[in-house]
């Protein structure tokens, strides 16, 4: 009886408190950003536009993720996954921005 396991999982249980501040500070951040996307949006960048609106959404997601969705106190492997996945993302946003920047502009004339 000396090798049974204990079923012990108060690790898993653990609950990472964070500041009512921080939520605030996040939250105030996600404002400015989403402000700063606003003004984003009426300024004409060319090329840019979907860069900077693809760049502005990944720093708010990457706060959400980190933040509310506690992914900065979790285990090695959640991030991982969610690294992969934002990697994966990226090359959407590459071949998104490759589509745009080699279309041949065709005029009708109908």
């Amino acid at each position: 009886m000396a090798n049974v396991k204990s079923n012990d999982h108060s690790h898993d249980t653990e609950h990472h408190f964070i500041p009512l501040e921080t939520y605030l500070k996040v939250f105030g951040a996600l404002i400015f950003l989403t402000v700063i996307t606003v003004l984003a949006a009426q300024v004409d960048f060319g090329a840019l536009n979907a860069i900077i609106a693809f760049a502005i959404a990944s720093v708010k997601a990457i706060l959400v993720l980190a933040i509310f969705m506690h992914l900065k106190y979790d285990n090695m492997m959640n991030r991982v996954i969610i690294a992969s996945s934002a990697f994966f993302l990226l090359v959407m946003y590459f071949f998104c921005i490759i589509d745009e920047v080699t279309r041949i502009v065709q005029t009708s004339n109908l």
